[in-house]
Order: C-alpha cells, then structure tokens, then sequence
C-alpha cells in the first residue's frame, strides 16, 4: 500500500495516461491490384457504349463522379435520393449522437457544481428534548443554502480514454456517413443502369416478336400455296409463341426495377419517379482514375470506419487499465444556514466542508484484470478485421478492373456475333422464299440471332454497370466534395 501510494502520489503531480498511443497502420506497399501491374486499356468495338477505357493513376475520383455518364435524368435523379432518402438522415443522426456523446463525456475534465436550497418548518418535542432554536421557541424555520464543488482528477488518464474511444466512435460513424452515401449513389446509378438494360432487352425481344410474326405469315402464304407443310407452321407459330412469352418476365423486372427507383428516391411506390433510362441516355466514361493501394486506405469510407474501430478498441484496452489503478476525488461544500430568509448572510449561520478521497480495488477476484485481457483481445479483433477490410477494398477494385477488361472483349464478341447472326437470318429469309432452304434453317438463324440481340444490350450495360462498380471501389470521391452531405 505503501508503494501505491507514493507512485499514485507521484502520478498524481506529473499526470499520464495509461494504455497504449494509437498509431495507424502502414499503408500496402503494393503498387497495383493485379498480378499484370498498371491495367492496359480495354479493347474497343465499333458500336454504342463500345469505346476503350483508359487508367490514369495520376488522376483523382471527383465527387459527382456519376456525372461523368453524361445523364440529365441520372443527376437529377440522385439529387433527389440524397435530399430524400431516409438512410442518409438515420447515418446523419447517429453522426450527430456519437459527437454529442464526446462532448458529454469532455465535461467530466471540470468541476461539477451544484446549488442546493431548502426549507422547513419544525416543532421541538419540549418534553423530551430541549428547544432547538436559540430564542427558546419549541417552533422554528430552518434554511438551508449550499453550494457543492466535486472534481475527479484524470491522473491515469481514464476519462482522456474514454474521450478518446467516443471520439474514434463519432469518426467511425462519420466514415458510416460517406459509406452510405456512397451505397446510396452507387445503387441508384447500378438501378438506372439495370433498368436501361431491361428496356434494352424488351426492345430487342420485342424486334424478335415482330420478325417472328413477319415469318409466320410468309410460311401461312407459302403454306396456303403448297410450298410448305403444316408442320413447318406450326413450328414457327410456336417460336412466335415462345418470342412472346419472353416479355411478360422482363416486363415484370422493369416494374419491380422501377419501385426500386422510386424507394431509392425516398418516395413511396405509388409516387412513381418520372425519370426513364436507356442505354442510348448514358455515355461510357473513356479516362478512369485510378488512386494506389496506399491512397486507396486513405479514402475507402469502409476501411477508414475499420480504422477507427480500431482506434476505439486502442483506447479501451486504456481505460480498462485506468479502472484498476487509484481513482482520487476532491470535493467542498459551503453554505449558509439560518432559521429565517433574512438571515441568510448573518454570521454564525456559514458552513463549509472540504473533503478529498482516494478508491483502490484491492480484491475483485480478478474482474477489472480479465476486463483489461478482454479489452486487449478486442483490440486484436479489431487489427484483423481492419487487415481483413483492407484485403476485400483491393479484392474489390481489381474485381472491377478484371470485369472491365473482359466486359470490353465480350462486347466486341457480341457486336461481331449479332452481325453476323442478323445477315445469317438475312439470308436464310431470302432463301426461304426461295424455297432454297428448309424451314429448320430458318428457325435455328431466328434463335441465333435472338440470343445475340440480348448479348448484345447485356454486354452494353456491363460495361456501364461494372464501371460504376469500379467508382464505387475506390471509395467514390467524397473527400473532393467542397459540401456535406444534404442535412448534414
């Protein structure tokens, strides 16, 4: 006890703080997300959508970066969802507790003050006792007004901890702010996108409807002329058949595709966004920035709330210590207490106590020990989800990167084979007039050239899709916005 004393006397002069100092972990020395390095360009295709994409590393992500699609409907679509949607008020709300939460706790580094005043009204029992009051009246008043001063020097620095916890609390949910936002604009452009894709795939199927519906006519007249039979008929009225039941399914995606607009507009269904997307409304943004691994930490909003996460468990393993070292209170009390209001300042009625105490656990059978060892677990919990959120950032931009590159070649593949399907069923048309070639030939050019078709809008919309996907990987440019969040 000896000891403890002289060492909390000592601490108590010079002051510290217990624990380990946070130090932030060092960035990835890689240089790039994939085996290959720096990515080359993609390959190009001579249609819409179809140009090659270029990746600058000395170029940085700006804020609007979904602006770059060149969509009207898109901007004003996303302003919208960012003004309304109640995702981004709930992060601004919890933004705004965890602040107010730090600054409740940085009161503890003053004195507490309170004033107290009270009054009563008593009655001596003369039998037993004697009068309580000086003139020797059994009935008197008594007022009593104090003031009250406590302070608790921070001497290991457990409120500094605690400060310090909520603090890297508050940055993790500021963090939690911009991950929000970025989810909320990436699903908004990922939803426009799916829908331009489905109005794509609609169109096309219903193309192949009407080329379906052109030939089942060309085999009734041939069929009433006696140049085909009834079963090459009815084989095409079953394609035609089949082409038709292939649009009441992509009907209904877009449907839901549009509700899912809407809540993302932070409206409810029946207030259905007057905003329509096609894949012909969207340009292909050509010049991708492209930041380093080690910038890639810096701005991620998910790997900077990890960042702070951990921070936080830092500082617990500090307070955990803090709570089984002495714990030193001061406090003073001073009043007046007359046996009437007009008195209160007359001499002889002043009170006044100066206290101060010392609190050392001494036996818990190991509780505040194991806390700490629990504290310092959390805190190597806390190292590797860090390390674990930093691998899946990189996993998610060279994902990206991988499908640009092979969104590039698989358009250029379906542009080539819709071209090559549409003069195949060309041909095989004329020569079915002709009676050059049989039906089954028809049908098997009709079948090609329908699954092309929809390749094709799918390879288009890919690339859109994916290219946001890569945006959103690099944690979407917040740290260039010259304003907060709406509401913040």
């Amino acid at each position: 006890m000896r000891k403890i004393l002289l060492v909390s006397t000592a601490m108590l002069l010079s002051g510290c703080t217990v624990g380990p100092d946070f130090k932030t972990p060092e960035a990835p020395s890689a240089q790039g997300y994939t085996a290959e390095g720096q990515p080359a360009p993609t390959a190009s295709a001579a249609t819409p959508l179809g140009q090659a994409q270029h990746f600058d590393p000395r170029q940085d992500i700006q804020a609007d970066w979904w602006a770059l699609f060149k969509s009207p409907a898109l901007n004003s679509l996303i302003e919208h969802a960012l003004a309304a949607n109640p995702t981004i008020d709930s992060a601004q709300a919890a933004l705004r507790q965890a602040r107010e939460l730090v600054r409740a706790q940085q009161g503890a580094y003053y004195p507490q003050v309170s004033g107290g005043l009270s009054a009563s009204r008593n009655l001596t029992p003369t039998a037993s006792l004697s009068p309580a009051s000086a003139s020797g009246n059994p009935y008197y008043s008594l007022i009593t007004a104090q003031l009250s001063v406590s302070y608790t020097p921070d001497v290991f620095g457990l409120n500094r901890r605690t400060v310090e916890t909520l603090a890297a609390q508050a940055e993790m949910q500021r963090f939690q702010l911009e991950a929000t936002y970025l989810t909320l604009t990436s699903n908004v452009v990922a939803a426009a996108v799916q829908e331009a894709s489905l109005r794509g795939q609609i169109e096309a199927t219903a193309e192949t409807v009407r080329i379906e519906a052109h030939l089942t006519d060309i085999l009734r007249q041939q069929f009433a002329l006696g140049q085909a039979t009834r079963g090459d008929v009815a084989a095409q009225e079953a394609a035609l058949a089949q082409a038709q039941q292939a649009l009441p399914p992509l009907q209904k995606q877009l449907a839901v595709q549009r509700d899912l607009l809407t809540a993302l507009a932070g409206r409810l269904p029946n207030e259905e966004i007057a905003e329509h997307f096609n894949l012909a409304d969207f340009q292909l943004p050509t010049e991708i920035p492209l930041t380093l691994p080690s910038t890639l930490v810096e701005h991620r909003p998910d790997i900077r709330a990890a960042l702070e996460t951990l921070h936080a468990a830092s500082a617990q393993v500090g307070v955990a210590i803090a709570n089984r070292l002495p714990q030193f209170t001061l406090s003073a009390t001073g009043g007046s207490q007359p046996n009437s209001i007009g008195n209160l300042f007359t001499p002889g009625t002043g009170f006044w106590t100066l206290a101060g105490g010392l609190t050392q656990p001494i036996f818990d059978a190991g509780t505040l020990q194991h806390r700490q060892y629990a504290a310092q677990a959390g805190f190597d919990q806390a190292a590797a989800e860090y390390r674990s959120t930093v691998i899946s950032a990189l996993q998610n931009v060279a994902d990206s990167l991988r499908a640009l590159q092979y969104d590039a070649d698989a358009l250029t593949a379906a542009v080539a084979s819709e071209r090559a399907a549409a003069l195949s069923l060309e041909i095989a048309k004329r020569q079915l007039q002709l009676g050059a070639v049989p039906y089954l030939a028809l049908l098997n050019a009709e079948q090609t050239y329908q699954t092309s078709r929809l390749s094709l809008v799918q390879a288009q919309a890919g690339r859109l899709a994916d290219t946001a996907a890569l945006f959103q990987a690099l944690g979407g440019g917040w740290w260039n916005r010259t304003e907060a969040p709406p509401a913040d």
